[in-house]
């Protein structure tokens, strides 16, 4: 079984350069260093998150609520959110 994929890309000239100038200096291989690169980016996009205790005592007391019912949808909410409307009068002065 693989524990690695190939895959293909292509990418403008001069950012060709620059793989090529980076992994002649720090001695790697293009695939380690689109590796790293891919690392950063996807920690920087999208960085992992671990709930606190706290976040996760909310997060069981919010789905015991969902499983009892005690709910709202959104559009109850929206319904709950809104405010009577009042006619636009002149004001007296």
């Amino acid at each position: 079984m693989k524990n690695r994929r190939t895959m293909t890309i292509s990418l403008p000239p001069a950012m060709a350069e620059q793989v090529e100038k980076v992994r002649k200096a720090e001695h790697r291989t293009r695939s380690e260093l689109v590796r790293e690169a891919l690392r950063t980016y996807f920690t920087a996009r999208v960085p992992e998150v671990t709930p606190s205790a706290r976040e996760l005592a909310a997060i069981r007391r919010g789905r015991t609520e969902i499983h009892r019912g005690d709910y709202l949808t959104i559009d109850e909410l929206r319904q709950a959110l809104e405010t009577p409307r009042r006619k636009a009068g002149r004001q007296k002065a």
